[in-house]
Order: C-alpha cells, then sequence, then structure tokens
C-alpha cells in the first residue's frame, strides 16, 4: 500500500523536480518507478521476513516485524501533510497494532501447547 502511495505521488514528476527533490539518481535507475528500498536507498530482500522453523522464534520475528512496522508508519505521518495520505497509514499503523496482538495471543497459546503434557 506504501508503495501504491509513493507510486501515485511520483505520477507526473519530471526529472528536474527529482534532481531538485535530491533523487536524481532513483529517477536514473527507476525513473518514478516504485523501489522498495530503505530511506537510504537499501533494496528490499528477503531475509527481512526470515523463518528459522522454530514457532517461538518465528512468532517472536512477527512481533518485532508489526511493531517495526508500526514505528515507520508514525514516521511517515510525522512527515505527511496531506490527509489523503495521512489517513491510510493511520489505517495501516492501527492495522499493525492488531497483528502485533494477535501474534502475541498466539505465542501465548503456542508456549503453552509446548509446555503441556503429551499423551500417546
Amino acid at each position: 500500500m506504501v508503495g501504491s502511495m509513493v507510486y501515485q505521488l511520483m505520477k507526473g514528476v519530471c526529472p528536474e523536480e527529482m534532481k531538485m527533490a535530491d533523487a536524481g539518481t532513483y529517477y536514473a535507475d527507476h525513473d518514478n518507478a516504485v523501489y522498495p528500498s530503505t530511506g537510504t536507498g537499501v533494496p528490499f530482500t528477503a531475509a527481512y521476513i526470515q523463518s528459522k522453523g522454530d514457532p517461538i522464534a518465528d512468532l517472536h520475528e512477527n512481533l518485532a516485524a508489526e511493531q517495526k512496522a508500526r514505528a515507520t508508519y508514525e514516521h511517515l505521518i510525522n512527515l505527511a501533510d496531506d490527509p489523503d495520505v495521512i489517513d491510510p497509514l493511520r489505517f495501516l499503523r492501527e492495522r499493525e497494532v492488531v497483528h502485533f496482538q494477535r501474534f502475541g495471543e498466539v505465542l501465548q497459546k503456542v508456549r503453552e501447547y509446548l509446555e503441556s503434557k503429551k499423551y500417546y
């Protein structure tokens, strides 16, 4: 969704405007296309969503990812001044809070299951 918002905001931006916004090198590589990367230009990698195969470790990774996403949305909201950008970002931030709560509930259930005595 953030990529879609960036794409819509960049629609019609000319190369000269990109240069003035210190995004000339981005334009040279990607035009106005969305290229997922960090604020410093490091490309997205699947390593950001790692899985270990251990339910406790994986759920903690998910919990951390939700909090990082929430914090990112808050930073973007603080930078934005357009209500048409801020409103969807608020929705996404709230969604991350709910996801964090649900992953926390699942983590508790998994711990209870792993600590329970098994009968065969």
